[in-house]
């Protein structure tokens, strides 16, 4: 028997002794892995995959065949997601398992209140089948009978003018019904023209027969989905409208709980808004020191009027947010608070708001492109002073790195490059950290004077009333005007300002807990930096580097991972996160407008 290669041997034990080492060195790329991804990154990845698949298929969403084929989708997932291991998984896989399951249950849900309205709204749309019955066949390119589709559509256009007459004789709809009615006219409007734009000038009798019904039903489909979402603007008989005219759906108590147990903020409605009173009295007892220390004793809304009209002279804005953004960058590093990317630096860019838009957002939008607000000559005279008044310097030094640095330009920079899977897309997350900056700022000594600590409080002001005034409207217990009277006496907006505020507020389609998420996300954030950091466990920099690392998700799942927390498989949002600030003095109290 030949006897082995000395060098094979000598290869063989040198091996064997390193294997400790190689284990430890396999172990540790292993556990750096997790940095990118998770046990269930697979699943979630997967599932964002055939959801974009199947809407874009299915692109008609206000369809029984839409809502029937993503609850197969969704249960399909959940039943795949009960098949994976969880007490084997570390904190960072477990609170993506228990995120991806609850948002399938509520995407169910959703769907099942899709079905619901859909029966109620079936009435208004009686040929709807009609048109999903040309778009089906379309999806393959089958062969079609112009003439036929022509029939088609003339039927249509009756039932039409039929329905769009019956609609008008209505007083009114339901607000989710309108929306409801709208939207899926809207997308028989659409599954038309896919049928239009694929088959017109390509078949003979298509292009022969259709065009000119087609246009007539087209223009029709146009005029009846404005005409839904109108009637769901239109106060019901039971409904009263005050003088503000806007029309909103309180959506009462129980509901308000659900949304918030789904976004895990363990607190009832009537204890976040005796938080936001408490943060409030902070506001009044700060204000009242600023006004003081300018010379308008307790008369702060003088001391307000002085600092609303420090804005700057035309054309001067772009330069002198420029000049604030320089500001907070510096301060930032100058405090070593975040490690900020050169190319998120480099990137961001301004882009000036339309006279239009500002009618309806008279303040600075943000995020990669900083959006600014501010008057062009073509509008009135009383928009240029409400908007450059509203833009002033003192305000902007608590808005300008709200929107970008280390706010929403940072956020969306960092979510596209850690963790891109795992956007759970919460606006306590992102309202909120936004908002825990402009805390955090302000206990560092960003304000330089007075005048700028005002401009501060003026927003922080601003966050606490939102969550008074609308959490009361969906109680039942505030009316529009009173909400806008309330931020225009506890806040100091101009009016036309406020009634803006209130009506997107409630008119408007988003959550009627976005407004509640800036300043309850931004406590929630600054309760954890007190946490981590308070405790010497992580330094400032070591805390928002981690956070801005795991994506955006609810806040309370951010400590659970930050603190190694192992979730059991039928966890429930528990973490009681508020405490409330010193209150040496006595101060006014933001209660309901009616104990005025």
């Amino acid at each position: 028997m030949k006897l082995p290669d000395i060098n094979f041997l000598k290869i063989f034990f040198l091996l064997l002794c390193c294997y400790p080492a190689l284990s430890t060195t396999i172990q540790a790329q292993d556990k750096s892995l997790y940095v990118q991804t998770s046990d269930v990154h697979h699943l979630m990845v997967q599932l964002r995959a055939d959801e974009g698949s199947l809407n874009r298929f299915y692109f008609m969403k206000n369809t029984p065949e839409y809502t029937a084929r993503f609850q197969q989708l969704y249960n399909d997932y959940l039943q795949q997601l009960s098949n994976l291991d969880y007490e084997d998984m570390n904190a960072g896989s477990r609170v993506d398992y228990l995120l991806t399951k609850r948002d399938l249950e509520n995407k169910l849900r959703l769907l099942n209140t899709a079905a619901d309205e859909y029966k109620q709204i079936s009435k208004w749309v009686p040929f709807a089948e009609k048109i999903y019955a040309l778009e089906k066949p379309r999806r393959r390119g089958l062969n079609v009978n112009g003439q036929q589709i022509a029939a088609e559509l003339n039927s249509i256009e009756k039932e039409l003018i039929a329905s769009k007459a019956a609609l008008e004789n209505q007083e009114s709809l339901n607000r989710d019904l309108g929306f409801r009615l709208q939207g899926t006219v809207e997308d028989l409007q659409e599954g038309l023209k896919s049928v239009y734009t694929f088959y017109n000038q390509y078949e003979p009798s298509f292009t022969w027969w259709v065009p000119e019904p087609y246009k007539r039903v087209d223009t029709l489909l146009t005029a009846y989905a404005a005409l839904a979402e109108a009637k769901g603007r239109v106060p019901g008989k039971n409904q009263k409208i005050d003088e503000s005219g806007i029309v909103g759906s309180p959506i009462g108590r129980e509901e308000l709980i659900r949304q918030l147990e789904y976004e895990m903020i363990p607190y009832t409605p009537e204890e976040l808004i005796e938080i936001a009173n408490k943060e409030f009295a902070w506001c009044d007892r700060e204000m009242l020191k600023a006004s003081r220390e300018l010379g308008f004793g307790d008369d702060w809304h003088q001391a307000l009027e002085k600092v609303k009209n420090s804005y700057v002279p035309e054309g001067q804005q772009p330069e002198a947010m420029l000049d604030l953004y320089n500001q907070s960058v510096e301060f930032l590093k100058q405090k070593d608070l975040i490690t900020i990317p050169p190319i998120a630096e480099e990137t961001w860019r301004m882009q000036m708001m339309s006279p239009e838009r500002q009618l309806i957002n008279p303040f600075f939008l943000g995020g990669e492109t900083f959006i600014i607000s501010y008057p062009t000559h073509t509008m009135a005279h009383e928009d240029k002073l409400m908007s450059m008044r509203g833009n002033n310097p003192h305000f902007s030094r608590a808005t300008v790195h709200h929107e970008l640095i280390a706010g929403h330009h940072l956020q969306g920079f960092m979510n596209n490059r850690y963790k891109e899977y795992r956007n759970f897309r919460t606006p306590f997350w992102t309202e909120g950290w936004a908002l825990y900056w402009e805390m955090l700022l302000w206990d560092q000594g960003f304000p330089r004077s007075a005048e700028d600590r005002i401009g501060m409080l003026f927003w922080r002001m601003h966050r606490c009333a939102r969550i008074i005034f609308s959490l009361n409207y969906h109680l039942g217990k505030w009316t529009p005007q009173e909400s806008i009277d309330f931020l225009v006496d506890r806040v100091g907006h101009e009016r036309a300002n406020a009634e803006g505020e209130v009506r997107r507020s409630f008119e408007g389609r988003y959550s009627p807990l976005y407004q509640v998420a800036y300043m309850m996300g931004g406590l929630q954030f600054y309760a954890l930096q007190k946490e981590l950091v308070g405790s010497g466990k992580m330094t400032n920099k070591q805390f928002h580097d981690a956070v801005m690392q795991q994506n955006s998700l609810p806040v309370e799942m951010v400590r659970a991972i930050l603190t190694d927390q192992q979730l059991p498989e039928n966890y429930e949002t528990s973490w009681k996160f508020y405490n409330a600030p010193a209150s040496p003095e006595k101060s006014r109290k933001a209660t309901s407008i009616k104990s005025r």
